[in-house]
């Protein structure tokens, strides 16, 4: 059996807002519209579909896994915006970077409060 992440949807507020704030944090092409959704389209065919809900939204978490290149413009892009990040998930060390296995690694909040991490090299390798 072959079983590969296709899409997730991502629960928000606003789908234009959250959905241009990925894209623009991580660089990635516009969101585009389908259904009632807006997408985000992530590098390994994977989508993000952004949601609009009034209900409860629990903060989920996602990681990316990005070039030491890309992880440079996404931290200049969370300073530049004023964004406050963490070294860890559980939020204790507020302004520093990780530099677990090797590489280099932070937490932020999109605009729901959904926990975005970015990294250079996967954990455990």
């Amino acid at each position: 059996m072959s079983a590969r992440l296709n899409h997730t949807i991502v629960w928000c507020r606003g789908k234009r807002k959250s959905a241009a704030f990925m894209a623009d944090i991580l660089g990635l092409a516009e969101p585009v519209p389908f259904g009632p959704m807006l997408v985000v389209q992530l590098d390994n065919g994977v989508s993000l579909d952004f949601y609009e809900t009034n209900n409860a939204i629990a903060s989920q978490h996602y990681a990316f896994l990005i070039s030491e290149e890309d992880f440079d413009r996404v931290f200049s892009r969370i300073c530049d915006r004023k964004i406050q990040y963490w070294s860890d998930p559980g939020q204790h060390h507020a302004g520093k970077i990780n530099r677990e296995d090797g590489g280099r690694g932070l937490y932020f909040e999109d605009p729901d409060g959904h926990l975005l991490e970015v990294i250079t090299k996967p954990y455990g390798g």
